[in-house]
Order: structure tokens, then sequence, then C-alpha cells
């Protein structure tokens, strides 16, 4: 008789623990489980190290139920959303080395957040992540995805951050992203993206756009989302102009770099105006002029590389008088005449509230004359000055080589340099 009210009351307790274990209002609903099944059988399961989240991974036991205990312990979320069942809502794994392939029955209509970043994930994006309709952010950068990217994710309108960065993704740049109205932030940097630059100006909610390291092709958009406040674009193929129409209403933007494409014409001088903008980047193009601001004086620059171009003239005195312009690059252009006074000035006697230049970087031009005077008291480690490769003394030998790398007098070769009689 004792023996039967043990056992009826470690039965009792069973059922007590269990109902706190595994209550109705918390336990994972059914599909949930087998859309985590999946992704974990999806990757070598030989691979997983102990200690990962993937490894606490134990199915014999309720996820959502035991999430954060000595099973389940980390890599998603869950929330009581419907019928008092618990869903998961994020799925965001550790940067512990998984490889595999991302499960292609990803089948979590709750899911808000999944982020499989920093590991080896391959092949391709599966195009049914846009069954993950209530996704706002999907995180896939640094694996090693490959193949075009899925047009459906076009469809993800509640989408807010995209990252698909430092892959080797290919193909181009769906037009369907247009589509991504709630979009704040898209990072496809650093893969082997190809064809034209899709018009991205319908997003805007979008403040962040890095579309570098790829192989775009086209002219630069003639409209940008006004909301942005961050762009790169730098080392593709990209061509054309900039224009003041361009940039005009972008009054948010604190940083430009589209360095290392193939851009011409003359520098708009509306990104010496925007009192935003602190960041300009544009070496390593085909510049060949810039335009002078109206009202430089209240740029909000702080550093401008204007670098590796050909731009002509005479330096451009304006910047001297920008308040808060302390990095300069214009070396590597053919800019000519003297050295503006204001220039050495700024760098050794600035006036007050006004930043001085702590980088001028003027090599490599056609510079002629001596060093302004101020300059030449300035103190060592006191800023990084740089006025080699001119013609402030003595031109180089590089000038003496002109029209296809023919050796010719200076006679003969000075009338090709710009400022020079």
């Amino acid at each position: 008789m004792g023996s039967f009210k043990f056992f009826s009351f470690s039965i009792i307790a069973f059922i007590a623990a269990s109902e706190v274990l595994f209550g109705a209002e918390s336990k994972t609903y059914w599909g949930d489980i087998e859309a985590l099944k999946d992704l974990k059988n999806g990757l070598e399961l030989s691979l997983i190290n102990p200690g990962s989240c993937l490894s606490s991974w134990d199915f014999t036991f309720d996820p959502c139920d035991n999430l954060f205990r000595d099973k389940f312990t980390c890599g998603f979320r869950c929330d009581i959303v419907a019928s008092g069942l618990s869903r998961v809502t994020e799925l965001s794994l550790d940067s512990a080395g998984y490889t595999g392939l991302l499960s292609s029955t990803l089948n979590l209509p709750y899911l808000q957040t999944l982020d499989v970043s920093n590991n080896y994930f391959s092949g391709q994006i599966p195009q049914s992540l846009s069954n993950l309709t209530r996704l706002s952010r999907l995180g896939l950068s640094m694996n090693s995805f490959s193949g075009e990217i899925p047009t459906s994710i076009g469809t993800l309108s509640n989408l807010q951050e995209l990252y698909l960065d430092n892959n080797n993704l290919e193909g181009t740049i769906p037009t369907s992203f247009n589509g991504l109205v709630s979009l704040k932030r898209l990072e496809l940097q650093h893969n082997k993206l190809n064809g034209y630059l899709p018009d991205l100006s319908s997003l805007t909610n979008l403040f962040y756009l890095d579309i570098s390291d790829n192989a775009i092709i086209g002219t630069f958009p003639a409209t940008l989302p006004v909301s942005l406040v961050q762009v790169s674009m730098r080392n593709n193929n990209l061509s054309g102009t900039l224009t003041f129409e361009g940039f005009k209403n972008l009054m948010y933007l604190q940083v430009v770099d589209l360095s290392s494409n193939q851009i011409s014409g003359s520098v708009p001088f509306v990104l010496f105006e925007l009192p935003s903008l602190q960041q300009l980047t544009l070496s390593s193009n085909q510049f060949s002029s810039l335009e002078v601001p109206y009202y430089g004086y209240q740029s909000g620059l702080i550093a401008a590389d204007l670098s590796n171009n050909q731009v002509q003239g005479f330096l451009p005195t304006f910047m001297a008088f920008m308040p808060k312009l302390s990095s300069l690059s214009l070396e590597n252009n053919e800019f000519s005449g003297l050295i503006p006074t204001q220039f050495a000035l700024k760098t050794v006697f600035p006036e007050i509230g006004v930043s001085p230049f702590s980088r001028l970087l003027l090599g490599g031009n056609y510079l002629l004359g001596g060093v302004p005077r101020p300059l030449l008291g300035l103190k060592p480690e006191s800023a990084n000055v740089s006025l080699g490769d001119n013609c402030l003394y003595r031109c180089p030998l590089r000038y003496f080589f002109c029209q296809g790398g023919e050796q010719k007098s200076w006679e003969e070769c000075k009338r090709f340099i710009p400022g020079i009689p």
C-alpha cells in the first residue's frame, strides 16, 4: 500500500512538473520545431563545435520551453503570439563556423530576424525566404553563398535591414529591391555583382547603402534616396558624372565614398555646401575640375580625398576657408600655379574656431614656386604635409617624359604642363 502511495505521488509530481515545463501556453508550435530540425540537418553535423548554440539543440526536449537551460541554450527566441502557442520569432546563430546549406524549408511565418552571419554557409540563397513575410532583419554576411540574389527578396515589404555582404554572389542587383519600402540598411559589398544599379530612389527610409567592391557598371544614379546618411560605391565600374540635382536634396548625407570608379566631369559645388556632409572620398576617378561653392564656409566637411584624378587649374582656395576641414588630399592630379598662402595659414595659424589642416597632401601635381613661408616653420609631427613630386624648385624627372613616354627636353615638355608658359 505504501509503495502504491509513493507511486501515485511520483506520477502526480511528474504531471505537475510537466505542466510547468511543457505548459500548454508555452509549448512550441510543431511546425516551428520541424523548421528548426531542418535548419540543423542541413549542416555538417560532424563539424558542429561543442559549446556552440546548435550543439545544445536536443529535440527530445521542447525548444521554447527549454530556451536558456541546459538544452537550447541560444540561437533563437520565442514569443507567445497565437492560440497560446510559442512561435519562433528570432533565429540568430552564433559565429561558430557552421558549414552547410541554408534550409529551403525554413517555414517560420512569425520570424522577424534571421541572422546566420560569420559562418560557412554555402550554396544559393533560397527563394523561399520570401515566405518569411514578417522578416525585418536578414543577415547572411560573411559566408560563402553563391549564385544570384533571389528576386523574391524584393517582396519582403517589412524588411528593414538586409546584409548580403562578403559572399560570392553574382549577377545583378534585382530591380525588385525597389519594393523594399521599409528598408533602412542595405549592404551588398564584397561580392561579384555586376550589371546596372537599379533605381532605388523609392526607398525613402534607406539611410545606409554599400555596394562597394563589386563590378557594377553604368552611369552614376541620377537620383538617390533622400534619406541617405551614408553611401559607399567604391571599387566598381561606375561612369558618367555627378550632378547638382542628384545631391541637392540629400540633407542628411554624412559620408560619400565613390572612389575607384570611372566617374568624370566636374565635382559639383553642392558637395562642398551640404552642411551634413563630413567625409567625401572621390579618389581614383577621372574628374577634371571642381566647381566653386557659393557657401563653402557653411560646409561640414571634415575630410576630403580627391587624389588620383585629372583635376586641372589652380588649387581650390575655398577649401582653406572650410571651418571643419582638417584632412585634404589632392595628390596626383594636374593642379598648377602657386600653393595658396591660405593653405599654409590654415595649417600653421588657424583662426579661432577653425580646424587646422592636420593632413594636407598636395604631391604629384604641377605646383610652382617655393613652399609658403608658414609651412617652412612647421613643427615636426604637428601635421602631415606632403608637397613632393611637384615643380616647387625643379621638376622631377617624370616631367621630362611626355607624350607616350618619349624623353624630351624641358623646353619641349613644359608646354604640356598646365600653368607653365
